[in-house]
């Protein structure tokens, strides 16, 4: 894979319109692959009212791409203005989707084709240093982002289809080291960069970059293992309201929540469907499909807490040999195999310590992939904020409806994951990809 970074800076044009070629043909596979892996019925099936029709997000990646690349940046002619009311995401809520009018599944994929043909002609064609949307190449470059966050949702759909397996992929690596170095890592007090305003493809709720004082604090060593979350259920974890806000348990008796989503219990053992595959839940494995309030109530129960988002990236980038704060856990060179499960690679987590050579300064490791790991804190615009280019982006999910998740999932893509990326999601949603670390405040004890 190959991200865009800072580097880009030092380019000539010529080299990186080839990059961006390569980030737009990559992604673009990837949509294929995840659509051409179904027949049509399944293309066009609801196969859970929290998602989209497959073919609905195809066509919706090609209507941005279309809105952005060929009518802003080109100047080009509207191909397909009838349409765009369809594809607009705040227009039509996903459960009414199925209901529309839409393109079905071959002429989605000729209109995304035909959108493509001429979103290469404007980059072979345009300056990339004329306004700020397309300086090193910004504007591609949130689209090949909103184009894997789609992909990625349509794998999160994939998991909620039934019907045989469609999908596959190797096991993530077994893990080096036996037993593992810590459970939980401390990181001292003091003043860390958040954010950024260099990473060019870096999106408006990522910016600017700004100094922000983290107290003392301890953080788990990787992600809360399926093991970990069996013994909050058979404590009773469910069943206790003290573990749990007014919030969330209220939700949890609506929704009758007794597991993470996609687990049965079959006498002593629990089992989960992956992908249309029916498993034993691997003990060593993050848990996965949690909701904000799940993992609140897990923390509560572990006399923990869900780390800030301020204390996740901290603890994220922050090197305190150079007082500065990089890219990713393990330094600014882009993400490979050793280093994170990310970009579908494997359809799974991997087992908990799992790639040392992706650890932080601060010892904790799986930081970035494997889950989305929620935090305590609201999604909230940074000090400075400027909504670009729309504020519909960002700006108006900004609030205290919406929680944030840090450092991606195993179906997360390179180009839209980093250690500034900041996802969001109501505290109820489960279909995603996400689990959760704890964090707790040192006790005064530990710190004389």
């Amino acid at each position: 894979m190959s991200t865009i970074g800072p580097e880009s800076a030092e380019l000539t044009p010529d080299d990186l319109k080839n990059r961006v070629a390569v980030e737009l043909e990559r992604t673009r596979q990837r949509s294929i692959a995840l659509t051409d892996a179904v027949d049509d019925d399944d293309l066009v099936a609801q196969h859970s009212p929290l998602m989209s029709p497959l073919v609905w997000d195809l066509a919706h990646v090609g209507s941005q791409e279309e809105l952005w690349l060929v009518r802003d940046v080109g100047g080009r002619s509207a191909l397909r203005p009838d349409i765009d009311d369809l594809y607009d995401a705040f227009q039509h809520s996903r459960c009414d989707r199925p209901e529309l009018p839409l393109l079905g599944p071959d002429e989605s994929r000729d209109y995304i084709a035909t959108v493509r043909d001429k979103a290469q002609d404007v980059l072979h064609r345009v300056r990339l240093d004329d306004r700020p949307l397309v300086e090193r190449a910004f504007a591609f470059g949130m689209i090949v982002q909103h184009e894997q966050q789609h992909d990625e949702t349509m794998l999160a759909t994939h998991q909620l289809r039934r019907g045989d397996p469609v999908l596959h992929a190797p096991d993530p690596p077994p893990v080096a080291e036996t037993p593992l170095p810590s459970t939980e890592v401390f990181v001292p007090a003091g003043t860390f960069t958040m954010g950024t305003s260099s990473e060019p493809w870096a999106l408006d709720n990522e910016r600017p970059a700004h100094p922000v004082h983290v107290p003392d604090f301890h953080i788990d060593a990787h992600p809360v293992t399926n093991a970990d979350f069996f013994r909050f259920i058979e404590s009773g974890g469910y069943q206790h309201s003290r573990w749990w806000s007014e919030e969330g348990w209220r939700h949890r008796e609506h929704a009758r929540l007794s597991a993470p989503l996609f687990w049965r219990r079959s006498g002593d053992t629990w089992w989960r469907r992956r992908f249309g595959r029916i498993e034993r839940v691997p003990p060593e494995e993050p848990v996965v499909h949690v909701s904000f309030h799940e993992a609140q109530a897990y923390a509560n129960w572990a006399g923990k807490r869900l780390p800030t988002e301020a204390e996740w990236e901290k603890a994220a980038r922050f090197d305190p040999a150079t007082g500065n704060s990089m890219r990713y856990p393990w330094g600014d060179r882009e993400p490979t195999p050793e280093r994170a499960n990310l970009g579908q690679r494997h359809l799974r987590p991997a087992p908990a310590g799992a790639y040392a050579a992706g650890r932080s300064p601060c010892g904790a490791g799986q930081l970035i992939g494997d889950v989305w790991e929620w935090t305590s804190s609201d999604f909230a615009a940074y000090p400075g904020f400027e909504a670009f280019p729309y504020r519909e982006y960002s700006e108006v999910f900004f609030g205290t409806s919406q929680k944030v998740l840090r450092g991606g999932s195993f179906g997360t893509d390179a180009a839209a994951c980093r250690a500034t990326f900041r996802n969001w999601d109501f505290p109820v949603r489960r279909q995603i990809f996400a689990g959760f670390r704890c964090a707790r405040t040192p006790s005064r004890d530990e710190l004389d």
